[in-house]
């Protein structure tokens, strides 16, 4: 393809489908989310070869236009993607386009889509302590007169938290862009999604104390029957710093 002909996703599409080293074509980003797409969209396609095969596809690795970006790699890379890593919720969420290994392309998007237990025990109590550490900071800093560093803590304290409460559900969080797309279509299950992404807003854009303690309320209460009391109990007295006055 030249300047003047960019490649295009239709017209690679076409040459992955003629291509047997091509088992599966995956379809990632604004263009897999129903809805979210724009007219300055890209295509996200990652192109899965068998492990072992040679092609003349390769020679568009890396290729990145404003109509087609390319992730081009062998099928056990392709299952390691994400694994862990920032390309996950983007893989999990993912739209298969070909799948020439009776359905294998569609499981490993499956298995990234969620946390093994252990996993997602591990995680949530690491997520859990970060959003207690940031809070904790923002209280305090608001009570001390640092109004900015407050605010700063908050806005931290509510990615901790989005991590938290996926990582409870078995799910990797999404990309702030997708937040709304996926509690809209996937609830976290206890959660007032309205509720929740209104105090996320109030909390990231004011930082204001009396929401935030009113939020710790339910997730202290979620995080205790998930059987993460230890992680709060950990904090001792500056529990009471952090609860509703």
């Amino acid at each position: 393809m030249t300047a003047q002909n960019p490649l295009t996703y239709h017209a690679f599409v076409e040459l992955a489908a003629a291509d047997s080293s091509v088992v599966g074509l995956v379809l990632e980003g604004s263009r897999a989310h129903e809805g979210m797409a724009t007219e300055h969209s890209d295509h996200d396609l990652y192109v899965v070869l068998d492990d072992g095969a040679t092609t003349g596809l390769t020679r568009f690795a890396g290729h990145r236009t404003a109509e087609l970006d390319l992730v081009i790699l062998s099928l056990d890379e392709f299952s390691a993607a994400g694994m862990p890593g920032f390309e996950r919720y983007a893989l999990a969420r993912a739209r298969v386009v070909c799948d020439r290994l009776d359905g294998v392309i569609t499981q490993i998007l499956a298995s990234k889509a969620e946390l093994d237990a252990d996993e997602a025990l591990r995680q949530a109590g690491e997520w859990l302590d970060a959003y207690a550490n940031s809070l904790y900071r923002s209280v305090k800093n608001y009570r001390d007169g640092h109004a900015l560093a407050a605010r700063l803590d908050a806005a931290d304290s509510i990615r901790f938290l989005l991590e938290f409460l996926f990582a409870l559900d078995r799910r990797p969080r999404p990309y702030n862009k997708y937040l709304e797309w996926e509690l809209a279509r996937f609830p976290l299950p206890g959660w007032d999604t309205a509720l929740l992404l209104d105090a996320a807003e109030r909390i990231s854009g004011t930082g204001d104390v009396s929401t935030q303690r009113r939020l710790f309320a339910q997730v202290e209460a979620v995080a205790r029957r998930a059987g993460h009391g230890t992680v709060l109990d950990s904090w001792g007295e500056d529990l009471v710093l952090m609860r509703p006055q």
